[in-house]
Parts: C-alpha cells; sequence; structure tokens
C-alpha cells in the first residue's frame, strides 16, 4: 500500500502512551521507554511516524525504497531517517552496497510519558496528538473503503463502553486485553508464523475517567 505523510501507512508500530514517570513503568524488554523531551519531539513529525510504519511493516528498507512506498524523495527519506538513527529507534540493517543503505526499526515497541517536566508534557502533548490524528484517519480510510470486504467490516468496528471500575480493576482490565494481544506478538516480526488470511491489524484502545459529559465546542 502506498501513501504520504498525510495517508498514514497501513499499520504502526506499537506506542503506549502512559502516565507513570519512566522509573515507575512496567518493564518490557520489547517495549522502549521514550524519555526526555529531546527524545520524544524526535517522534513527533509525521515523515518520522511515516518511516516507522514503513519498516514496521515492510523494513528493512533503504531511504529510496521507503521513499517510494511514502511518496516522499529519497533525500527527505534519508534525512530523517538519519534523526531517527540519532536517537537510536532505526539503525542500519547492513548487507548493503554503495549508496544503498537498508534500514531497520531498533525496538518495535515504545512508550512515553507526559509525567515529567514542563518540556517533557508539552513534548508528549504533541506526539499522542499527532498519533491520535493518525489512528483517527487511518480508521476513516478503512471506514470509507470497507463496503468493498464486507466480510472484514462485519469483523471490525468501533465501540464504546460504559463501566464503573475502581483503578486496580481498571489496570486489571488493560493488563488482560494487552495480554490478548500478545499472544499474536510472533507474527510481527515472524512472516511463517502468520497463518493463511491473516492481515495487519490495528487495535486503539482508549481508557479514560469521564471528565465532562458536554459537547465540545470546537
Amino acid at each position: 500500500m502506498t501513501s504520504t505523510a498525510g495517508e498514514p501507512a497501513a499499520a504502526s508500530p506499537e506506542f503506549e502512551e502512559v502516565t507513570a514517570p519512566a522509573d515507575q513503568q512496567p518493564a518490557r524488554e520489547d517495549m522502549r521507554q521514550v524519555t526526555g523531551a529531546q527524545e520524544i519531539r524526535a517522534l513527533t513529525h509525521p515523515v518520522r511516524l511515516a518511516l516507522l510504519e514503513v519498516l514496521s511493516l515492510d523494513g528493512p528498507l533503504t531511504a529510496t525504497e521507503a521513499g517510494d512506498r511514502l511518496g516522499e524523495t529519497a533525500t527527505t527519506c534519508s534525512f530523517h531517517l538519519r534523526q531517527l538513527a540519532k536517537y537510536g529507534f532505526v539503525e542500519e540493517a547492513g548487507g548493503g552496497t554503495g549508496r544503498r543503505r537498508p534500514w531497520k526499526l531498533v525496538s518495535r515497541g515504545m512508550s512515553f510519558s507526559g509525567v515529567g517536566d514542563v518540556e517533557q508534557s508539552i513534548a508528549a502533548d504533541e506526539l499522542s496528538q499527532l498519533l491520535m490524528q493518525r489512528w483517527l484517519d487511518r480508521f476513516e480510510q478503512w471506514r470509507r473503503v470497507q463496503h468493498l470486504e464486507p466480510d472484514w467490516a462485519r469483523a471490525t468496528g468501533a465501540n464504546e463502553r460504559l463501566v464503573y471500575l475502581t483503578l486496580d480493576e481498571m489496570v486489571a482490565v488493560s493488563t488482560e486485553i494487552s495480554d490478548i494481544f500478545d499472544r499474536f506478538r510472533k507474527r510481527e516480526e515472524d512472516p511463517s508464523e502468520r497463518p493463511a488470511g491473516a492481515r495487519a491489524i490495528e487495535a486503539v484502545m482508549f481508557t479514560h475517567p469521564i471528565v465532562d459529559l458536554r459537547p465540545s465546542r470546537d
């Protein structure tokens, strides 16, 4: 699937926004904790997020190959790949010849937190807004074409539930849902684990206490 920075690729690496400081986040070997305003801002660019997305789906890729998929020039992709490499989000995959330098993700999962100093909080808010808009845009893309695949359309969609939970119960529910998706984690990096008919599926979940029921005036 081709896309531009304004039209996201089919799926993204796993991002998790947490509200605990980095030293209080649960340790996961496959989840990089992105801390500090500079690191977070290094991700807050649509082309860089698109590069992470396309590398998660089709990587390793050269800047030219990534540019062909994203509708961007090789020069633009090369610049942003070097910026991502500067902060350790991507690295050279090796095996290149001459100017052909394939890149790959360093980590498929990243968590970031707005709990910190003022600059970190501002940076995390900007990244969160950019990610959320990309997720919503991607869902809208699917919604516009879902009539072409009625079987998949019946299995997908959006729903909202109102439940009354304690803090501990809310954490338990979120953990249980995450554990369900973790059962399929091997399929991300090893295509041989994917059964026939498997597709890249994006699941976005918001869990939060209700603050205000009044309609937005934005």
